[in-house]
């Protein structure tokens, strides 16, 4: 008997352990660009002679007074239900201090596209699932409601993961962030749990990213070079098979001068427990290529967490 009931007490302590060790998807509640559009609140900047309207989140929090209320609210709402959250505001003033901001309206040598503000804001928070969140007040006489939309999206590709969209019931007198409160909650479990879903597919599956290899074009090689015997692209291939989680992505493109790797799974964190995206993933092929027998000068070009291009042949 002792030793049925030694065995069921360290069942029940391995099962424990396995929920304490289970972890949750990291947020960041933002507004979406129809919100920002809609109040007013973007701006504009020049990009190869096209005019380009971008969220001004930073006016959005200084001048909407409700809005930091708001996205405490929902906020407060995922922590109860044991989500942790990055605050958008905090992340914010980071981005100040690196006068991310300031690149706006400008390029970086060697860089294919200008990154978005959004883009901006997910490399530095780090977050696994951005929430977009839609609201606005709809006027009845006296009588206020709010209508909501929140877009769980995936931050490495954009791919929406939960939604959940509604109109609470009319009110004489509460708050903004009080008609979102009232609007939201019956719908919050559901939402969290398809966001849990989603994390889980991820922790099992690894995350999925996009990496591209170029080459510049006063390079003396090309991808169809062969090295120890065997051509470039498919030396890269090999490593893809080698290093993506369970051998998992799709190579949607390869010519003699680039390769197009989608869907390619990567784990969601290395062996010191620190998050990997794109970029961290291409640095270990980077290196791979400067090696013997390759030699192979590279530069990394990235776009937020989940795009990375390697161009071959220099910096």
């Amino acid at each position: 008997m002792n030793k049925i009931l030694n065995i069921a007490l360290i069942s029940l302590m391995t099962v424990s352990g396995i929920f304490s060790q289970a972890k949750k998807p990291t947020l960041m509640v933002v507004p979406s660009d129809a919100f920002c559009n809609n109040e007013g609140f973007m701006m504009t900047f020049e990009n190869q002679g096209k005019t380009v309207k971008v969220p001004d989140y930073k006016r959005a929090f200084q001048e909407f007074i409700e809005l930091n209320n708001i996205i405490s609210k929902i906020n407060g709402m995922m922590a109860e239900r044991g989500f942790p959250l990055k605050n958008m505001e905090t992340v914010l003033k980071s981005l100040e201090q690196e006068s991310a901001e300031d690149a706006l309206s400008s390029s970086k040598s060697g860089a294919e596209v200008n990154e978005s503000p959004i883009d901006k804001l997910k490399k530095v928070a780090k977050a696994d699932i951005i929430i977009q969140l839609t609201a606005s007040v709809n006027r009845q006489g006296p009588k206020k409601s709010i209508t909501f939309n929140l877009q769980g999206l995936d931050s490495y590709t954009n791919k929406q993961v939960a939604t959940a969209q509604g109109t609470g019931a009319p009110s004489f007198s509460a708050t903004m962030s009080e008609l979102l409160e009232e609007a939201v909650v019956s719908h919050m479990d559901n939402f969290t749990s398809s966001l849990q879903t989603h994390f889980d597919d991820m922790f099992e599956n690894g995350r999925e990213i996009t990496l591209r290899i170029k080459t510049w074009s006063d390079w003396e090689y090309d991808l169809e070079e062969e090295f120890d015997g065997d051509e470039l692209g498919y030396i890269i291939e090999d490593w893809m098979d080698q290093n993506s989680l369970k051998g998992r992505y799709n190579t949607s493109d390869a010519t003699e001068s680039m390769m197009l790797f989608e869907q390619v799974r990567i784990p969601l964190y290395n062996e010191k427990g620190r998050a990997i995206d794109a970029r961290r993933f291409a640095r270990k092929l980077s290196k791979y290529l400067k090696s013997e027998p390759f030699e192979i000068t590279n530069k990394i070009v990235t776009k937020g967490l989940g795009q990375a291009t390697l161009i071959l042949g220099g910096k």
